[in-house]
Formats: C-alpha cells, structure tokens, sequence
C-alpha cells in the first residue's frame, strides 16, 4: 500500500530542498527523494567546486605576478593538486552535508534515499516503497552530454563531473567545447601549469555572446598560452602511443590536435529518461526536457518541474526562481511566471563576463531601434589599481523610450557590478534616471553611467 503525504519532490538541487521547507511550513507533510548526494548539480559538480577551483587557481596566477606588484617572492609558484582538490572536496562536503541535514531535519518531511520511478499519474516507487501524493515536483537537474563522436569509445575522457576527480596537472589536456563551462576549466588548468587546447567547430568561441565579447575572450585566453582551434567541423578522436588526438577535419588535410587528457564539454543532458515520466502522462521534448507552462506545470496537472530538467534556465539561479515561482503561485496565488525572467548569467573566466538582458543579435532579431555605449577596462580606475585591465564595459540602450536593454560587463569585478543594472532592466528605469545615482568610488560600478555618455545608434 502507497504511503500519501501532501507533497512529493523528487531531486535535491536548488529548488527541491527550499521547496521542501516552504510547504513544511505551511502545514504540509512532504516526502524528498534522493538517489545521490545531497544538493544536486551546483553544490556536487558545478558551481560550488569550480569556483573553489577557480579560485586556486587566481591565486597561483596572481602568485606569478606578485612581482608586478611590489611583492617579492623565492622562485615560481608550485601547485599542489592533491591540496587544491582536499580543499574543494571539503567545501562540497560540507555544502553537501548541510543540505542533507536540513531536510532530514524538517518537521512533517520524510527523507527517501534511492531511485524514484513514475508507477501512475500521483505515485511513484522508491526502492520497494510506493509513495502518493497530491503534488508532485521533480528537480533531478542533468549531466553532461556526451556526444556520438567517432573514436571517443577508444579513449578515456573526462566530463566536467569526473575531471573534479583529477588529483593531478595533465601534460596536455584537450577540451573538445568552446563555450561556458570548457572555457572556466581551460585557464584554471593551464594557470596550475597543463599546457591546454581548446576544440570550437564554430567560427569562435561563447557563439551566443556579441562578436565583441567572443573576441576580446579568445585574446585573453591566447595570451595565457591556451591554444585555441576554431572551426573544427568533423571531429574525431583517436588512440595514440602517447594519449590521443583530436581530428579537425574529415577532408583535405584532416589536421590533428595530439592530448594526453580528454574533457568533453558541449552542454548538458536532462536526468529524465529513467523516471518513467510516461507513466504519469508527463511530456517531454525531442531533447529530453520535461515540457511545462508558464507556471512550470507539466502535461500531467499534478506535477511540476524545476531546474535543469525543465529546460528553461540551465543555471542555479534560475532553479531557484523556479521554486520561488511554484511556493508563490501555490501558497499566494501569486500568478507569476517563468517567462517574466531577464536572462541574467555570468562566465567566470578571469576576468569574468557579467551578462543582463538582450545582445546586439537578440536586439536586432526583435526589431528594437538601440544604441549602444561602450569603455574599455583600461579606463576603469579600479580596475587599474588592481592591475587587471582586460575587457571591456558595453550597454545597450532603447532609443525613445531610453530603457536599457542589456549590457555584457567583461571585467575584474564585472560579475558583481552587473547587479545594479540588472535591477534597471527589470524596473524599466531610463538611462537618465540610472546616471543620477550616485556611486562608490574607486569601483567598477560607478563607470556604468558614464559608458551611457557616448552612446551611438547601434548599426
């Protein structure tokens, strides 16, 4: 016989655990179902250890310019990778740990720890334990995506999940995927000394980014010793005596670049193909993800998905918001809708990419008359003083109305700073208004009104 409960949540990542505890404490008995650790894909193997690692690694590049500084040290910076990784592992323990403990912790709330499966359109199996309930939310985010490539069966590679394993410099570490997350790990292991190639088969790298952002990325990249290979169409993979190689091409001169470490990074894959999503009458897409509505409830009414699996965010923050959206719109009849969102999210490469709004294609693409305003780190105070004066701030601005529209901050600090305009977006607040607050100086923030001074029609 199932055991019922007011609600079921399948997954712990970002919107699961904070679901939980608000339907607890509205009165709600809850069950949680994990088959893994604790806290889903950012506290395990995305957010939380690359940027402990990432952080590693700015120190042992800003340990090689220590000179430049003033700061006199004996010899070149020596890594440990065994210390690097300890230090990761504990922060993700501990993050981990944390999560578990909350929710075994929650009043009225049921920890089920094992593999949950759709049985009917309000049950699901746990183990051999049928559980119902009247609602049901599934946050079991994704992993990575390795893709159908002719050779990769006869090499070991890596995931951005496994290489959080490595407990040592590779010679050379190959990274097929020029986007978000093969960039992040590119500089941090080339600063930790492997020499490093990145593998793009289009034309540059970050293709969603403007033309600008991509190039001025690729130059400060290049100019940390890291080999890029762009417009690498047909890609292969074979054994060698001493690692692997990567084929470029598939005619003509096929060109071949040689590794001893592999890592796969071109984007990720939904965990729902083992839930038995079609016994519940829940729909997804040709990709996997789990089809919702505005209000993030599937084709089966008493189910919803959050996170990763829904396709409608990828990121941690906008897993978070899922859950804010589906507690509001269910407690408060709030009505609020994951289509109300401004893409906001940020590269952290060194110097980081702080992203709001529309681009220059995406701006094109709606027709929208703009303008754009645009200054070079090099002219940012702080960014002087500190000695990191790569990239660029960029804002874009409708003409008329004057709203802002977007703005992509490439800069020391630019992750951060991007925060106060994300704010303007959201309120609609015309450039004018924005140039009137005052703000801190020396900080990278307090440039954002003065990049609008110039602003010129965006052609």
């Amino acid at each position: 016989m199932a055991t019922r409960f007011d609600a079921l949540i399948i997954g712990t990542g970002q919107a699961g655990p904070a679901l939980a505890a608000r339907l607890s404490g509205a009165g709600m008995t809850v069950a949680v179902i994990e088959r893994g650790k604790f806290g889903g894909t950012c506290v395990n193997n995305g957010c939380t250890p690359t940027k402990a690692m990432v952080a590693s690694a700015y120190a042992a590049h800003l340990a090689r310019r220590a000179g430049e500084y003033g700061v006199l040290l004996k010899g070149s910076p020596r890594i440990d990778m065994p210390r690097v990784k300890a230090r990761k592992d504990q922060i993700v323990r501990t993050s981990s740990e944390g999560v578990e403990k909350w929710m075994s912790g929650l009043e009225r709330t049921t920890v089920f720890r094992g593999h949950a499966r759709f049985t009917g359109k309000d049950t699901v199996k746990v183990n051999d334990q049928e559980v119902t309930a009247d609602r049901i939310f599934i946050d079991v985010g994704g992993r990575p995506l390795v893709p159908d490539m002719p050779g990769l069966d006869t090499v070991p590679y890596l995931t951005n999940e496994t290489i959080m394993d490595v407990d040592f410099i590779p010679d050379h570490l190959v990274i097929v995927g020029g986007s978000y997350v093969g960039l992040e790990f590119a500089q941090m292991f080339r600063r930790f000394g492997s020499r490093v190639s990145v593998v793009e088969m289009g034309p540059r790298l970050v293709s969603r980014e403007d033309e600008d952002v991509s190039l001025a990325i690729q130059d400060l990249l290049s100019a940390e010793g890291i080999a890029l290979r762009l417009n690498a169409k047909c890609l292969s993979v074979k054994k060698e005596s001493k690692g692997f190689s990567v084929g470029l091409e598939c005619s003509g001169d096929p060109g071949r670049e040689p590794g001893t470490h592999l890592l796969i990074a071109v984007g990720r894959a939904p965990n729902t193909d083992d839930l038995g999503l079609a016994a519940a009458g829940i729909a997804v897409d040709k990709r996997g993800y789990i089809e919702v509505d505005e209000r993030l409830q599937t084709t089966n009414p008493q189910v919803w998905a959050l996170g990763d699996c829904n396709g409608k965010g990828a990121f941690t923050h906008t897993a978070y918001n899922d859950y804010e959206i589906v507690a509001d719109n269910l407690l408060s009849n709030a009505e609020r809708k994951h289509t109300d969102r401004i893409p906001v999210y940020a590269l952290f490469t060194d110097p980081p990419l702080g992203r709001v709004g529309l681009g220059e294609a995406e701006i094109r693409k709606a027709g929208l008359n703009a303008k754009v305003g645009k200054r070079a780190m090099a002219r940012v105070a702080r960014a002087v003083e500190k000695g990191e004066t790569q990239g660029f701030l960029k804002i874009h601005v409708e003409e008329g109305s004057n709203r802002i529209l977007g703005a992509a901050l490439l800069g020391t600090g630019a992750d951060e700073a991007v925060h106060s305009l994300i704010d303007a977006v959201y309120a609609q607040t015309p450039y004018s208004e924005f140039q009137r607050h005052v703000r801190i100086h020396p900080t990278v923030s307090e440039l954002l009104p003065t990049v609008m001074e110039g602003l010129k029609p965006l052609v």
